[in-house]
């Protein structure tokens, strides 16, 4: 019996393989089948039950490319165990997500990022907002680099606002990306806990990972990626709009930010919290409200922020 294939919507040397590595591992689990490619058209010759059985593993191959940014010759193994569901690459909410670049285990501490991390694999954007020391930012980073290190997106992007915390750190030596870097610490901080520091500096070199001002995203369309957009607070409603319809396809976009801590000029400015309420109700859209209770940082933190809310309480202005 004789049949032809057709991989539609998608390269085939994405199935293929370089060499055609990934095609011939596949191949081996059919000695009985003789198997010739022929760019996007694959041509069967065999048993009908042997055909019948290529077609459907093939299938199930090419749904796992959908879910990654590239195959190994690991998900040919997986296809053949039966290990193809999209739900593989999830993990419980209380595992660890990654180890540290000291070994250290990073996972969900308390409930709410039990939470975060739940929805993470629910939803395609999230938004988490909540005091300082919660661990936002610092789970959502974590996801990230999970995800690129399982391939399963191909670029990290992380952006903030550069918006000044009620300072001026006026004309900064350097050039563009020294100017900039001052506000983004906070990312390459959670980042060296993540990735070895050569690693880090050649994935940033290379694009994998990009740590931009939030003026950077216009006009941008963000495929095969988890985009995070840190002190979301500090972006008014347009902003905040521009930056969520850079959503492109098989993309994870999350927000974070504390509405306690504007610092835009004028507090109402903010469309964080608007922008949750117009969209929390939608279908892919996840939201988790941190509290002061979910502080993670050195317990003193807890208490800093108790006062002040008591003060702020005491006079508004």
């Amino acid at each position: 019996m004789k049949k032809k294939l057709h991989l539609e919507a998608i390269d085939p040397i994405e199935i293929y393989g370089a060499g055609n590595k990934i095609l011939n591992e596949f191949c081996n689990y059919f000695p009985h089948l003789k198997v010739v490619a022929r760019g996007a058209e694959i041509i069967l010759e065999g048993t009908e039950s042997d055909i019948a059985s290529f077609s459907e593993h093939l299938g199930k191959l090419i749904e796992i490319r959908h879910h990654k940014t590239s195959l190994t010759v690991y998900d040919v193994e997986d296809v053949f165990a039966g290990e193809t569901s999209p739900d593989r690459f999830r993990i419980e909410a209380d595992a660890v997500i990654v180890h540290g670049t000291d070994g250290r285990p990073i996972k969900a501490r308390n409930v709410r990022q039990q939470e975060m991390v739940r929805s993470y694999f629910e939803n395609d954007l999230i938004f988490a907002t909540g005091p300082a020391g919660t661990g936002k930012t610092y789970i959502a980073i974590a996801l990230a680099v999970r995800a690129l290190k399982n391939r399963e997106i191909r670029k990290i992007i992380l952006t903030r606002p550069a918006v000044e915390a009620g300072e001026r750190l006026g004309f900064l030596p350097g050039d563009l990306k020294d100017k900039l870097d001052p506000y983004l610490q906070p990312l390459y901080d959670a980042l060296e806990d993540m990735i070895p520091s050569r690693k880090l500096q050649e994935f940033i070199a290379d694009g994998t990972i990009q740590i931009a001002p939030l003026a950077y995203m216009r006009g941008r369309t963000l495929d095969r990626a988890c985009v995070i957009l840190d002190e979301a607070q500090n972006t008014n409603l347009g902003q905040l709009k521009m930056f969520l319809t850079r959503m492109g396809t098989n993309a994870k976009f999350i927000v974070t930010g504390d509405a306690s801590q504007i610092d835009l000029p004028h507090k109402t400015d903010s469309g964080l919290l608007r922008g949750i309420r117009m969209l929390q109700d939608l279908k892919g859209v996840g939201t988790i409200f941190f509290s002061k209770e979910d502080i993670v940082r050195h317990p003193l933190v807890t208490k800093i922020v108790q006062a002040f809310d008591a003060e702020e309480q005491r006079d508004p202005a």
